[in-house]
């Protein structure tokens, strides 16, 4: 058997200095696509396509590869075996308690069990386990025989690691290329996508790369089977009836949006015409419940802004295109909330231009630089945002609550800004949008509209008002429904935005129709 065992190594040996030279020579050729879920001028598809020409890959136009699906250990086998082009009828049967000789599956299990690649646990080799990026690179490089000596910049892999010489190896063969201050992260699944791009590095040393990559981003990411459903787009309207959106209105309607071109081109009577027509807004990220669909149209309720009549949030129609669907759970993510006016996400270069949020747009903070945190976008993975235009919590109810004077300030940095019915973006707000936005950016879910503000939070007398409170108003002399809102800044005036032919400003609330509709305060720091 030490014979045989040793013949089969030769021959893979034999093999893998052949193939290196077959992948060379036909290397820097165009690429078809391989799979419908990877681009043809993809990275991947280059790596995908060596090792299809090898037999490790087998080509599916019409399939899906599943990059982002953890890897298991048979596929891990198959990759291995296959790449290799090893006779799977020379290895003698195993007998595994979990695998029947009979399975189709045992000739890759069997050959990579004789040839000690991977070995079973007691007594089963458990073919569907997944395995973590540690386990799968202490398969790889010893079965390509990888060896080197190098330092190893992962922060979070020491010399006494288990997989430490694993990856080392890797490192030093320059099969990764680890950016500064980059984690391995090896409890994270390994990824199909991952694997395939080190085990396609391996037998063609062109695909190595030269300079820092993406890093890998699994470490707070969690796979469910529920779809979760994210807002795609920097804003979106939610309307209270479908199809009512009219041709003026295309640019806040397509994806991506354009807001400013929308907004700059409506008249004051187009504006007017949002009125009940408009309720809210959800901005890049936020989650919501979708509740029906009717065309290419949507019914959702936007978790974080607070109705008393339904449970899952406010609740309005919006585009199809404007929502995606996700298994991606980012409940153990940091995150980072936009704190400027507006900002660019910006991609890997971290040159070109992405998509430009708002402020108070929260996304999941992957992992982190000097100047970026790496953020996970709704629809397209990991983008850049600059630290300068946001401050990164470890979850929403750590962020620390404001004073006034901090309230107050963000406020004022929106005087003169045109108002916008049912807005809650910097683009154009609305009375209660402006506050909404100040807040949430802060820590502090208000409710959305001003009749619900009116009901939260703590009820003040209008001789013990302070800045930072806010102030109510209701029709018929405070007799009906309330209808606007403001903050206090104190001495007698408040920051408001009043109606659609106005702007964000500051003026008395004890003249006028503010002094006769005067309906409350409530203080919500």
């Amino acid at each position: 058997m030490e014979r045989r065992n040793m013949n089969i190594i030769r021959k893979v040996l034999i093999q893998f200095g052949v193939i290196c030279l077959l992948v060379a020579a036909a290397a820097n050729t165009g690429y078809a696509q391989i799979f419908t879920d990877v681009k043809s001028d993809s990275k991947l598809n280059e790596e995908l396509t060596v090792l299809n020409n090898l037999g490790g890959v087998i080509q599916s136009p019409n399939g899906t590869f599943r990059a982002d699906d953890p890897i298991t250990r048979y596929e891990v086998a198959e990759f291995i075996v296959r790449t290799l082009q090893i006779d799977l009828e020379m290895s003698a049967i195993p007998s595994y308690l979990d695998i029947p000789a009979e399975d189709p599956r045992m000739p890759v299990i069997a050959t990579i069990t004789e040839l000690g690649m991977m070995t079973g646990y007691e007594g089963k080799f458990i073919p569907d386990a997944k395995l973590t990026r540690a386990q799968a690179v202490k398969i790889l490089a010893p079965a390509f025989h990888l060896s080197g000596q190098t330092t190893i910049p992962y922060s979070d892999i020491t010399k006494n690691h288990s997989a430490a010489t694993a990856i080392e190896a890797l490192v030093a063969n320059k099969i990764v290329f680890p950016a500064k201050n980059e984690k391995f992260n090896p409890s994270d699944m390994m990824t199909r996508g991952n694997f395939i791009s080190y085990l396609a590095r391996i037998v063609e040393p062109s695909l190595r790369p030269t300079e820092p990559e993406q890093p890998v981003f699994q470490s707070c990411v969690k796979e469910e089977a529920k779809k979760r459903y994210v807002v795609d787009v920097a804003v979106t309207n939610l309307w209270n009836k479908p199809n009512q959106a009219r041709a003026v209105d295309y640019p806040s309607t397509k994806n991506p949006v354009e807001m400013q071109k929308w907004i700059s081109s409506l008249s004051l009577s187009q504006k007017k015409w949002l009125v009940g027509r408009t309720d809210t807004q959800a901005l890049y990220g936020d989650e919501v419940t979708l509740l029906e669909t009717k065309g290419k149209w949507q019914r959702i309720a936007a978790k974080d802004q607070y109705v008393p009549y339904l449970k899952a949030g406010y609740p309005g129609w919006v585009p199809q295109s404007h929502v995606v669907a996700t298994n991606k759970n980012y409940d153990d993510c940091a995150i980072a909330i936009v704190t400027v006016d507006k900002t660019n996400l910006l991609e890997k270069d971290a040159k070109t231009k992405y998509l430009q949020i708002s402020y108070a747009t929260i996304l999941p903070v992957i992992d982190e630089t000097a100047k970026y945190y790496y953020v996970e976008t709704p629809g397209d993975g990991v983008k850049l945002l600059k630290k300068s235009a946001a401050k990164s919590h470890t979850s929403y109810s750590e962020v620390p609550k404001p004073t006034a004077t901090t309230i107050i300030n963000e406020a004022k940095r929106y005087l003169d800004l045109p108002y916008l019915w049912a807005g809650t973006s910097s683009w154009g707000y609305d009375c209660s949008g402006i506050l909404y936005a100040v807040f949430r950016t802060h820590g502090i879910m208000i409710p959305r509209d001003s009749f619900y503000q009116a009901t939260g939070g703590k009820a003040i007398a209008k001789k013990n008002l302070k800045a930072g409170d806010l102030v109510f108003f209701a029709y018929n002399g405070d007799k009906g429904k309330v209808y606007h809102v403001g903050l206090y800044i104190g001495d007698g005036k408040m920051l408001h935005a009043p109606h659609y032919a106005s702007k964000v400003k500051i003026e008395s609330m004890n003249n006028g129709v503010y002094k006769k509709n005067y309906s409350g305060a409530r203080r919500y720091l």
